[in-house]
């Protein structure tokens, strides 16, 4: 349950963010959440992942399906030395998952316990 809690907070928050702030905030987003809700650190890591490679994947496709893919059909000629927006899109999600992911895992980790000695 704390997954699919941690999975949406992140992603409705996330655009939330970013629709005033910089795109930079998401990182921030899933780290508040994922040091909030306790995870052990892998499953953090795919928490954040997920939902923003859904979000950033599901919005840059909604944004290209609206203009016909004309601009990503430019983007991928100059960045991936071909004509294939989906990957583009992908590739695009990816950042996103990473940026995400790397942020829950960090705050996930800021919970932990530490170790006695």
């Amino acid at each position: 349950m704390k997954f699919f809690v941690s999975l949406l907070l992140m992603a409705l928050l996330s655009f939330a963010a970013c629709l005033y702030l910089e795109w930079w905030s998401i990182a921030i987003v899933c780290f508040i959440i994922a040091a909030l809700i306790r995870q052990r650190p892998g499953v953090a890591f795919m928490t954040g992942f997920l939902s923003l490679f859904l979000l950033w994947a599901g919005l840059s496709y909604w944004i290209s399906n609206n203009n016909g893919h004309i601009l990503a059909h430019k983007m991928s000629l100059i960045l991936l030395q071909k004509d294939n927006p989906s990957l583009l899109i992908l590739l695009t999600g990816l950042i996103g998952g990473l940026v995400g992911g790397f942020a829950a895992v960090t705050g996930s980790l800021i919970r932990a316990k530490p170790s006695a000695r």
